[in-house]
């Protein structure tokens, strides 16, 4: 399976990097398989950026975590890693809480809105997909195949 990663640099080699502000699934090196998402990620603050591309490689020996869709276990999950909790999975694979979704969420954490609002709010919007990797174990996934720049020209 074929995964991207927006990026300001080519990352033939991804670590996981402790972030000033936690993320969906936590700490972790965090892809896509789409290729439109990796890019609208990439260009969002410069208007240009890089895509690397991986090649994926499942590791049955490894402990996963899919969330197919957006439900109650995967909002309690990523309401828990955005607030600091930890996990021990090596990959998390599932929806991903884009700008605005990461809005209702922050919204829903600090008390603002109850669970069913986030809810009404959250079915309207297009579907995403992110999968983290959290362990050097997982990292060994991951093939780096290519890199190139993308921008928001047309």
């Amino acid at each position: 399976m074929t995964l991207y990663h927006g990026s300001k640099e080519i990352v033939k080699t991804p670590e996981i990097r402790i972030e000033k502000y936690n993320k969906d699934s936590y700490s972790g090196f965090y892809c896509t398989v789409m290729k439109e998402q990796a890019k609208r990620w990439t260009i969002r603050f410069t208007g240009k950026g890089l895509i690397n591309e991986f090649e994926y490689i499942e590791n049955l020996e490894l402990k996963v975590l899919k969330f197919p869709n957006m439900t109650e276990e995967w909002l309690d999950f990523i309401t828990a890693c955005r607030s600091g909790k930890s996990h021990d999975y090596d990959i998390v694979e599932g929806p991903m809480a884009d700008d605005t979704i990461f809005n209702y969420i922050q919204n829903y954490i600090d008390g603002k809105i109850s669970r069913s609002a986030f809810w009404e709010l959250a079915k309207f919007k297009k579907p995403t997909h992110q999968i983290s990797f959290h362990t050097t174990r997982a990292l060994e996934t991951l093939l780096f195949t290519n890199a190139y720049e993308v921008s928001d020209e047309k």
